[in-house]
C-alpha cells in the first residue's frame, strides 16, 4: 500500500509544479513568446479550463477501464501537454500545451482516492488519500521553488520540460506499484446527481470558486508584483515561491489538525476573513518587502487552510454522490484559478500597477466568505439531516 502511495504522491507533485509553477515564470515567459503579462497570466486560466473540461469527461468512460489503465493514461497526457508546451513557439501550442497539462489534473485525484478506498486497510484510508495529496504540498513547498530558479538561470521552458521528464517516472511507479483494479459504482449516475438538488452543494462549490478566485486574483502576479511594487531582485524569487508554498503546507496542516474539534464551516469563514483582510494590506503595503512577504505567507496559507474543511463541508452534503462531489470540488477549484487570473489581469491591462490586483482578489474572498454564511443559515435546520452525528454550532 505505501507503494501506491507513494506513486500516487508523485503524480501530485508533478501536477502541482505544473499548475502553480506558472507563478515562478510569468515575466520570462512574456518577455520570451512576445505577450503581453496579461495574456500569458491566461496560461494559468486555460491550465484551469483543462481541469473542468477532463474531470466530467473521464467521470463518464471511467467506467469502461480499470484504474490502473486511466491511470495511465492522465500520467501520459501530463508528459505530453507539459513537453508540448515546454516546447512551443506559438501562442495557440502554448494554449493547447496547457489545456492537455490540465485535463488529467482533477481525473487524477479522483482516480486516486477510489484507487487507495480498495488497497488501504479499513480506517486508513483518510491518512492514505493525506499522503497522496502530501505531493500536492511538497510541490509548493519545493518543486516551484525550483522551477523558478530554473527559470531564472536557463530558460522559462526548463521546469516544464523537468515536469514532463519527471512524469516519466510517475508513469514507471504507476506501472510497477499500481495493482491492476476496477471500481463497479453500486449507485447509478442518477442516483449520484440527486444531491445536487439541495442549495448547500451549490453554494459550497460556489465559494470554492470564489475563495481560489481571491488568492489567484493576487498569486497568479506574484511575481510582478514582487519585483514591480516590493522592489525584489529576480534572485529573490525562488525564496519567495518557497515561503509561499511554506505558507500553504502550514495552512493545510493547521487546517486539518483544527477540523477534529472545529466547525469546518466556522474554520473556512474565519480562513476567508483572514485571507480578505491580508489582501487588502498587499494592496496597501506591498510597497515595503516585510510586509509584502509577510501578508504573501498568509494569503497562501490561507488558500490551502480551506481545502480541508470545504472538503468536509462538500462531502456531508453530497451523500450517495461523494465522489461526484469531490470532482465538482476540483472544477469549482479551479474554475477559481482561471477566474483569479482573468479578474486580477483585468487590473494591469486597465494600466493599474500591479498592486492593484489585489483589490479584485479581496472582494473575490469577501463574496466566498458571505457565500460560506448563507449556506450557515440555510442549512441550520437541516444540520442534523446531513450528518450521522449532531455538529457544533457553526
Amino acid at each position: 500500500m505505501k507503494k501506491v502511495v507513494i506513486a500516487l504522491a508523485m503524480g501530485a507533485f508533478g501536477l502541482g509544479m505544473a499548475e502553480f509553477g506558472m507563478m515562478g515564470v510569468l515575466t520570462e515567459l512574456a518577455r520570451d513568446v512576445q505577450i503581453p503579462i496579461p495574456d500569458a497570466g491566461h496560461m494559468i486560466s486555460f491550465y484551469a479550463l483543462g481541469v473542468v473540461i477532463g474531470a466530467p469527461v473521464m467521470a463518464l468512460v471511467s467506467g469502461k477501464f480499470s484504474l490502473k489503465a486511466q491511470l495511465l493514461f492522465l500520467v501520459a497526457l501530463c508528459v505530453l501537454g507539459n513537453a508540448l508546451f515546454a516546447l512551443s513557439s506559438s501562442y495557440p501550442m502554448l494554449v493547447i500545451g496547457r489545456l492537455l497539462s490540465g485535463f488529467p489534473h482533477g481525473a487524477f485525484f479522483g482516480v486516486g482516492a477510489i484507487m487507495l478506498t480498495k488497497v488501504a486497510r479499513p480506517g486508513k484510508v483518510t491518512a492514505a488519500v493525506a499522503g497522496m495529496v502530501s505531493g500536492m504540498t511538497l510541490a509548493n513547498l519545493l518543486g516551484i521553488p525550483l522551477g523558478t530558479w530554473l527559470s531564472h538561470m536557463f530558460s522559462w521552458r526548463a521546469p516544464f520540460l523537468l515536469i514532463a521528464a519527471f512524469n516519466l517516472a510517475v508513469l514507471l511507479s504507476v506501472i510497477s506499484w499500481i495493482p491492476d483494479i476496477s471500481d463497479k459504482a453500486s449507485t447509478t449516475l442518477r442516483e449520484q446527481f440527486r444531491f445536487l438538488a439541495s442549495p448547500a452543494p451549490w453554494l459550497i462549490f460556489l465559494a470554492t470558486m470564489l475563495g481560489n478566485a481571491g488568492v489567484f486574483a493576487w498569486f497568479s502576479y506574484i511575481k510582478p508584483v514582487m519585483l514591480g511594487v516590493s522592489g525584489f531582485s529576480e534572485a529573490a524569487m525562488p525564496g519567495i515561491m518557497m515561503l509561499a508554498g511554506l505558507g500553504m503546507v502550514l495552512g493545510n496542516l493547521v487546517s486539518a489538525r483544527l477540523s477534529a474539534r472545529v466547525s469546518p464551516l466556522r474554520i473556512a469563514v474565519i480562513t476567508d476573513l483572514v485571507i480578505v483582510v491580508s489582501l487588502l494590506m498587499i494592496f496597501f503595503f506591498s510597497t515595503q518587502q516585510g510586509a509584502s512577504l509577510s501578508f504573501a505567507f498568509i494569503s497562501c496559507a490561507g488558500l490551502f487552510a480551506l481545502s480541508a474543511p470545504l472538503q468536509i463541508l462538500l462531502l456531508q452534503n453530497a451523500k450517495g454522490g461523494e465522489m461526484l462531489g469531490a470532482a465538482g470540488g476540483q472544477i469549482a477549484f479551479n474554475l477559481g484559478s482561471a477566474l483569479g487570473a482573468f479578474c486580477g489581469g483585468m487590473m494591469i491591462t486597465m494600466n493599474f500597477a500591479y498592486n492593484y490586483v489585489a483589490l479584485p482578489a479581496a472582494l473575490l474572498s469577501l463574496s466566498a466568505m458571505l457565500s460560506l454564511m448563507l449556506y450557515g443559515q440555510l442549512s441550520r435546520p437541516n444540520r442534523t439531516n446531513i450528518n450521522s452525528r449532531p455538529q457544533e454550532r457553526h
